[in-house]
């Protein structure tokens, strides 16, 4: 029997608008709060409020493979820094098994998460847009409490159909946007993908975009050039995109996402996959975006992918999607899934960057338990200057069962040495959750913080309902206390909730050619797992 969730405690309210929502119905639902996070003597108390529910569409969108009612994935959330209470995240809703979803709802919330009002700009179909479909969407807000969001919308497949970078902006917290831009539109021959959005905090006026575009044609297959497009109205206008690095014939970058240090300089971050290597690299801009530096490289990737331990069946992940975050002193932060600490499954590791993406640190090991694969890392700074990583790994799927139970932690630190790992959510069947080329969650969740919590926007399974395989939630997790150090020096009931210990360094031994040979393997499936076909079997994308 599949575990199904716990039972609502508490009431959220939801309120749908624009064309997509006008036949539909509201839905009520709740809060999860468990016994085993409501402890109290210091130790963090994690409680959760799902966002999602059924779906808001209906008789909409394209009839090509398999579509998932009620299956949220993919979300990202920004907190508004002029109202603290005011948050907005998105995600995709009702996943395809082919690529990309029914369409983005974005939802608005005004007391820090409890409740949610949803929205959608018209991209999709379903949402009255242009686009079949929609996909990857990001939101981020500026100084000046302006929100922004990015779409991707598609239509067709990745070789001969339309793919378009669509932004949007706020200026009521998310209640009501503007509308949509296309920042490009490409037909055939071209595919735009991970699209990645930021409002620079240092001034309102500027608003990133950044993504890769892949030639699906031609002597050029598989190219894949860096673009970005900025704003320097706050949103009201872009510029035209251009390619701001490129790796070369037959190469590609993904991942991409940009961040802004405390002096205004752009940092973007990238997966750069050549024939022969898998790179993680930065190229940084001190003129808001006008130019760029040669690349800077800061690891090899080294992920495998994650999998079920016992039937070997994939679970679609962020193998080849690396994340970042800049802290109050300037301080880089990145995360990615890397199999080099055991050379048999994926971790996630962890590097910083004190000089402002010009040196690294040697990676560790954020996960304190190497012996399941722990997949599909995010990464954020307090205001105090603490490290939060969110992940889920495989900790108790203990048995041999149909169910593959997953769990979803946070990891903190001061230091990046020194780690304090949490439980945010209780186990749940991730085999439920639509198959996309894998068991299908997401590329990413959202993390921010608000103060001193930390506030997590994840996916996760429920009870294998057909119209209703996934919801996202945001846990808020309250802090222990000032400094590290104090989960070690609590009970043996509170550790089993929270665990202290120091992060593994990665080996600086090369694991080998074989090794490579498998991490490359990977990386082709992950690359293919993105690409939208017209019809299944052939690979689900995206």
């Amino acid at each position: 029997m599949r575990r199904s969730l716990a039972s609502a405690v508490a009431v959220a309210v939801f309120a749908f608008a624009g064309p997509a929502f006008a036949q539909q119905n509201p839905l009520a639902r709740g809060t999860s709060t468990s016994p085993r996070f409501a402890i109290q003597n210091g130790v963090p108390i994690v409680t959760q409020r799902v966002a999602t529910g059924l779906s808001p569409f209906d008789n909409c969108g394209d009839t090509s493979g398999t579509v998932y009612p009620g299956a949220e994935v993919e979300p990202h959330i920004a907190v508004n820094p002029v109202n603290p209470n005011n948050l907005v995240g998105a995600w995709q809703q009702d996943r395809y098994s082919n690529g990309a979803a029914r369409g983005v709802v974005t939802g608005a919330s005004f007391d820090g998460g409890v409740t949610w009002t949803l929205r959608s700009i018209p991209v999709s179909a379903c949402t009255g847009g242009s686009y079949a479909r929609g996909t990857d969407p990001w939101v981020s807000f500026s100084p000046d409490g302006t929100a922004h969001q990015t779409v991707l919308g598609v239509t067709g497949s990745t070789d001969d159909g339309v793919s378009g970078v669509i932004v949007s902006r706020s200026t009521d917290g998310g209640l009501t946007w503007s509308a949509p831009i296309e920042v490009i539109r490409d037909g055939a021959g071209f595919f735009n993908d991970k699209q990645t959005l930021t409002a620079d905090p240092t001034d309102a006026r500027y608003v990133y975009a950044a993504w890769d575009r892949l030639v699906t044609t031609g002597t050029g297959t598989g190219s894949g050039p860096t673009m970005f497009a900025r704003s320097t109205n706050g949103g009201v206008s872009w510029e035209a995109a251009r390619a701001i690095y490129n790796p070369g014939s037959g190469d590609q970058t993904i991942g991409n996402v940009v961040h802004v240090l405390p002096n205004g300089t752009l940092v973007n971050l990238m997966t750069v996959i050549r024939s022969g290597a898998r790179t993680l690299a930065v190229i940084r801009s001190t003129d808001k975006g006008v130019t760029w530096s040669a690349p800077v490289t800061l690891s090899n990737l080294g992920a495998l992918g994650a999998r079920d331990p016992v039937t070997n069946a994939p679970i679609r992940d962020g193998a080849i999607i690396p994340q970042m975050a800049v802290g109050p002193d300037g301080t880089l932060h990145v995360v990615w899934q890397d199999a080099r600490f055991t050379l048999l499954r994926d971790a996630i590791a962890y590097t910083r960057s004190t000089d402002g993406g010009a040196t690294w640190s040697t990676p560790v090991r954020v996960n304190s338990n190497p012996q399941v694969v722990a997949f599909t890392p995010q990464v954020h700074v307090r205001v105090d200057g603490m490290v939060g990583v969110t992940y889920y790994d495989l900790r108790s799927d203990t048995t041999s069962t149909a169910n593959l139970l997953t769990d979803f932690w946070l990891a903190r630190s001061f230091d990046g040495v020194t780690f304090t790992e949490q439980r945010v959510a209780d186990a749940f069947d991730i085999s439920v959750a639509p198959n996309a080329g894998g068991y299908f969650l997401g590329d990413y969740t959202g993390l921010t913080s608000v103060g001193m919590t930390f506030i997590a926007f994840f996916g996760k399974a429920n009870s294998g309902a057909a119209n209703n395989r996934t919801d996202i939630f945001a846990a808020r997790i309250a802090p222990p206390g000032a400094g590290p150090g104090l989960a070690a020096k609590r009970g043996a009931l509170e550790r089993e909730m929270e665990l202290a210990y120091h992060a593994q360094a990665m080996p600086d031994d090369d694991p080998g050619e074989d090794f490579w040979e498998a991490v490359a393997e990977n990386t082709r499936r992950a690359l293919q797992a993105r690409r939208i076909r017209a019809a299944e079997p052939e690979g689900p994308m995206r």
